[in-house]
């Protein structure tokens, strides 16, 4: 079974700085671009940024400039460097990614879409 564990979130003033971590482990052949999402409250889960396995990025327009995503294809692993953060950066984080993997009772591997648990980023003015 593939896992996303995230990890670093925590309370921040705004302007500092965070670090998230998302690991992926468990059996699989091929891991495709992984992303962070977030959720504020009463709000929908919205796109921060994605990165390839070849290291192509994308942001939201809310984050660019102050957001870095960057991925260890060796560790299975994608950060999310937040600096400059503020107020309304403050949500719960997700970890994203597709797989492929076999999974029990199937006889050819699955493309499977992989959501971590969240953590939690709350910034105080």
């Amino acid at each position: 079974q593939v896992q996303l564990v995230e990890s670093g979130g925590g309370l921040v003033q705004s302007g500092g700085s965070l670090r998230l971590s998302c690991a992926a482990s468990g059996s699989m052949l091929s891991i495709d671009a992984m992303g962070w999402y977030r959720q504020a409250p009463m709000k929908e889960r919205e796109l921060v940024a994605t990165i390839t396995s070849g290291g192509t990025t994308t942001y939201a327009d809310s984050v660019k400039g102050r957001f870095t995503i960057s991925r260890d294809n060796a560790k299975n692993t994608v950060y999310l460097q937040m600096n400059s953060v503020k107020s309304e950066d403050t949500a719960v984080y997700y970890c994203n990614t597709h797989v492929r993997a076999y999974v029990s009772g199937w006889l050819n591997p699955r493309y499977l879409e992989v959501w971590g648990q969240g953590t939690l980023v709350t910034v105080s003015s």
